[in-house]
């Protein structure tokens, strides 16, 4: 049958069955069986107590977890399938409770770097698209959080940011674009605050 002959089906006049295949299949490819064992064993951890633990395990899973980095609650990661490679965390790391990272690319958190409650970062966003469907084409970006940096409570770091070597962002602050080292920075969009004191 040639193209022009050919008829398309459209999902909603295959069978059940095969429409209900189709979604089960496409959801597997999001699931991380080892994500979900860190998780559920995490959940039944003590707060602040299990941070070195809730890091090991997440080094159990795959991921890559520098020593002494500790992660004090509930961590929300997402992302696609083949999400292991995509993380790096640096020793002597503090993550507070309720931050969430997106996987959908490359994190890289240096070392020493402290992550303060609800901080989020993303590493995937839509392009800008017609009135109908405003979210359009999927757009991925790499993140990387300096060594030594401080993301206060409610951070939101943006797709294809990078937070420079001992800077700290302030909180609620929404980071759209590269912060230079040793700077504070603060507010929506955050912009430059103060430069800092280097060693």
């Amino acid at each position: 049958m040639n193209e022009e002959t050919e008829t398309r089906v459209e999902p909603k006049d295959l069978p059940f069955w095969r429409r209900a295949w189709t979604a089960i299949t496409t959801e597997i490819v999001g699931i991380h069986p080892r994500l979900h064992v860190y998780n559920t064993l995490s959940s039944l951890l003590p707060g602040r107590a299990s941070g070195e633990l809730r890091a090991s395990l997440l080094r159990k899973a795959g991921f890559v977890v520098g020593q002494g980095t500790r992660i004090n609650g509930a961590l929300k990661i997402t992302g696609p399938k083949g999400i292991l490679p995509r993380l790096s965390i640096g020793q002597g790391c503090s993550i507070e409770a309720d931050c969430m990272l997106d996987l959908s690319e490359k994190l890289t958190i240096g070392d020493n770097v402290t992550l303060e409650p609800g901080v989020m970062i993303l590493t995937s966003t839509h392009e800008l698209d017609f009135p109908k469907h405003r979210a359009g084409k999927v757009v991925l970006n790499p993140v990387t959080i300096g060594s030594g940096a401080w993301l206060r409570a409610r951070a939101v770091v943006l797709p294809g940011v990078k937070v420079g070597a001992g800077a700290v962002v302030e909180v609620g602050s929404v980071v759209n674009k590269d912060v230079e080292p040793n700077t504070r920075v603060g507010g929506i969009p955050a912009v430059k605050l103060a430069a800092l004191e280097t060693p």
